[in-house]
């Protein structure tokens, strides 16, 4: 077996050199993704800091990098708050009843005393009248008292208010009150009983207000007497008291509520704090030092997190790259190439969010946030897309973020996270251009449902919203397809990749050189597609890049067109040339075919891949046959001994698995193809006789194929030729219980 002849063999990984294998430059690359990705996120999470001067003009427009509160602001707002609560008035329920009950009972009592004169009841009742009121006066605060409900403000207030409207009665009243009979009186009484308690039932501030009412209602009364109407009208007036009287406590407790209701005043982060061209005054100066913003006197803590921040994506970055084997983590262009679709997409977004204001704040949605995931996908593998994709949506809410007081938006960051998986599902396995296009429908089709999906969880959102929200999403998508398409070209140049659609491109038959090939080597074009079927079959087992090997198989022998005739696949009805030339010449020819093969690609501006494939499939093999043939023809005319090295191919070897597994292919096909009817055995080891003489004449040195991938090729190639050739194998009549022959 192969394997047990291999054995001496270690394995066969390309020998680092050159700054794309470098560490130094990995590490530099690193450092500058950090720095750049700093730079990206730096202005949402990172306040600024000005060099400022107390009164001067602002050199700039400065804003709250988060909230602030404004004390001396807010205590005049409370101040203004409490000024304008309405004074607290309490009615109280008084028993003026009781007030005029007290004054009649003396008035009867005194009138019917018949030895009193006229002028003592007089006398008398300028006396009377105030000792009865300030007797209810003070029951009526003593009354409060005992009640929990009035504090001892409100009994103060409530006793010098009644004092202090006092009705004074007119001096020719008293003259006149002796005058009343008790039928007078009796008829008196009701009526000065209804019309105080029907005014009472008011609230009175101004206890003149309610009085200046005695008049008219007592006209309206049924006492026909003049004396009796006058004085019923005074001693109203004189009961009459306020009821409802300001109440210091409670009004002190409504401006205490009113203050604590008040909301703190504050300045909204992203607020203006100072306009351009403004005088900075101390106060301002003393904001903007709170506020951490003047540079002398700043705080680093924020830069400290958000490098800290970086590093950690980086650090998860490498992991990622090494614990995968990825080419990014193995090979520093396509690190680079990495950092360069990250940059480019990132600086996309903060340009769409330029544009993103308080009025428009759903403008963010129509950023291209997938075209990174995409040229990944495209460009270099899905499960590093899916990566670069979490990371994008962690960007997308820092840089989309409008809600001051938070430092992500979820928002964003969720319909990015769908936006981008959607990308990844629908370019895998993308074979055309147009696939791109139709990958931009999907991902506005995620777009909208993920923007609906957020809309309908918070309802606050008007049709007008979600109507600008979803054409701002649904253009994205269709954005995103066409910058994709764009800037694929650009890439593809820049870094030298060959994505599977360029291939897809170049595998048509009607490229120029597969139909020069077909029309003027027919044999050569057969043998191509041939070996393009064995080394996509071959690279595939091996996890290599299949459709290159096939791609690149097509145009592996293109320079046999300068000289078809010298080729054997294409000798059809014609003699051998070589059989009349030289054996150097011979060799020549052949060999130039590879060179010649370089010269046409590079005339039609090939990808490189392909142009190593058709330099490198022979690597520096020897040409047996013309060797041993010019040494019998040494050894017959006595000439000089023949160098092995002048009947090489002249290199290079196979500097990649692809061309490593073009090469086999080449040479496995074309002796196949010589046998009549060859047998599973027969191709079996042939198969391996190939490999390993390949593999003995070190043309596997210089690329990354083990032993084990070269036995997984040698296997991969038996399956398929079995497939192609079994038509015509004829298997050992000798073999016991040997299957029938396959048709």
């Amino acid at each position: 077996m192969m394997r047990n002849s291999m054995k001496a063999k270690a394995n066969f990984s390309s020998r680092p050199g050159g700054w794309k294998q470098a560490g130094s430059v990995r590490f530099l690359l690193f450092a500058l993704f950090a720095v750049l990705l700093y730079l990206i996120l730096a202005d949402k999470l990172v306040p600024k800091t000005y060099d400022i001067v107390p009164n001067t003009p602002a050199s700039s427009t400065i804003r709250a990098p988060q909230q602030f509160p404004l004390e001396k602001e807010t205590q005049k707002a409370r101040d203004e708050a409490a000024a304008k609560v309405t004074p607290v008035y309490k009615m109280i329920s008084l028993r003026n009843d009781t007030l005029i009950d007290a004054l009649y009972e003396k008035l009867i009592a005194n009138n019917a005393n018949s030895s009193l004169a006229q002028e003592t009841k007089t006398s008398l009742y300028k006396d009377v009248f105030p000792s009865v009121m300030s007797d209810f006066i003070q029951q009526t605060v003593s009354g409060m008292g005992r009640n929990s409900l009035y504090g001892a403000k409100l009994q103060e207030e409530t006793g010098a208010k009644m004092k202090e409207q006092i009705y004074k009665i007119p001096e020719e009243a008293y003259y006149k009150l002796p005058l009343l009979s008790k039928e007078d009186l009796a008829a008196m009484q009701p009526v000065t009983l209804e019309i105080v308690q029907k005014l009472m039932n008011e609230q009175i501030l101004d206890a003149a207000t309610a009085r200046s009412k005695v008049t008219e209602l007592v006209n309206s009364s049924n006492l026909t007497k003049n004396t009796q109407r006058e004085l019923v009208q005074e001693i109203a007036r004189f009961s009459i008291t306020p009821n409802s009287f300001f109440d210091a406590d409670a009004t002190d407790k409504a401006k205490a509520e009113a203050r604590e209701a008040t909301p703190q005043v504050v300045i909204e982060k992203g607020n203006v704090i100072v306009a351009e061209g403004d005088m900075i005054s101390e106060e301002i100066y003393q904001r903007l030092a709170k506020l951490d913003l003047l540079k002398d006197k700043g705080t680093h803590w924020p830069q400290i997190g958000l490098w800290l921040m970086v590093a950690l994506i980086m650090v998860g970055l490498y992991a990622y790259l090494e614990h995968t084997g990825s080419l990014a983590g193995r090979n520093n262009a396509q690190l680079l190439m990495l950092g360069a679709i990250m940059f480019v997409n990132y600086l996309v977004m903060k340009l769409v969010a330029l544009g993103q204001t308080l009025d428009y704040p759903f403008i963010g949605f129509l950023a291209p946030v997938s075209l990174g995931t995409m040229l990944l996908v495209l460009l270099m593998n899905d499960r590093l897309a899916f990566v670069v994709s979490i990371l994008t949506s962690i960007v997308a809410s820092v840089i989309f973020n409008n809600q001051p007081e938070f430092l992500f938006d979820f928002r964003y960051g969720f319909l990015s996270i769908v936006i981008c998986f959607a990308a990844v599902y629908s370019l895998h396995k993308a074979s055309q251009r147009s696939s791109i296009l139709k990958a931009g429908t999907i991902v506005s089709l995620f777009g909208l449902v993920g923007m609906l999906i957020l809309f309908l969880l918070d309802s606050h959102y008007t049709v007008k919203d979600i109507a600008f929200a979803s054409a701002f999403t649904i253009a994205g998508g269709l954005i995103t397809a066409i910058f994709v398409i764009g800037l694929m070209p650009v890439f593809e140049t820049a870094f030298g990749i060959l994505s599977p659609l360029k291939l897809v491109e170049l595998s048509n038959p009607n490229h120029p050189l597969l139909r020069k090939l077909l029309t003027e080597t027919p044999g050569t074009y057969h043998h191509s597609i041939m070996v393009g079927n064995l080394a996509e079959a071959a690279a595939e087992a091996v996890k290599a890049d299949g459709l290159l090997c096939r791609v690149g198989s097509y145009y592996h022998d293109i320079g046999k067109t300068k000289r078809p005739s010298y080729f054997i696949e294409n000798q059809q009805n014609i003699e051998n040339p070589h059989d009349s030339i030289a054996p150097s010449l011979s060799t020549s020819i052949i060999v130039a075919h590879a060179r010649d093969g370089v010269e046409m690609l590079k005339e039609h501006k090939m990808p490189k891949q392909i142009r190593d494939i058709a330099e490198q499939h022979h690597g520096t093999t020897l040409l047996k046959y013309f060797y041993h043939k010019a040494m019998q023809q040494a050894d017959e005319e006595g000439k000089a001994k023949i160098r092995e090295e002048d009947f090489r191919y002249p290199g290079p070897k196979a500097q990649s698995k692809e061309s490593a597994i073009v090469g086999i292919a080449d040479s496995v096909e074309a002796a196949v193809r010589s046998l009549r009817n060859p047998t599973v055995e027969q191709i079996d080891s042939l198969v391996q006789k190939i490999i390993k003489s390949r593999l003995d004449d070190g043309q596997f040195n210089e690329c990354d194929m083990t032993l084990k991938e070269l036995d997984t090729v040698a296997k991969a190639l038996n399956e398929t030729l079995l497939g192609i050739f079994h038509s015509r194998i004829e298997y050992p009549a000798d073999i016991p219980n040997s299957p029938p022959k396959v048709t």
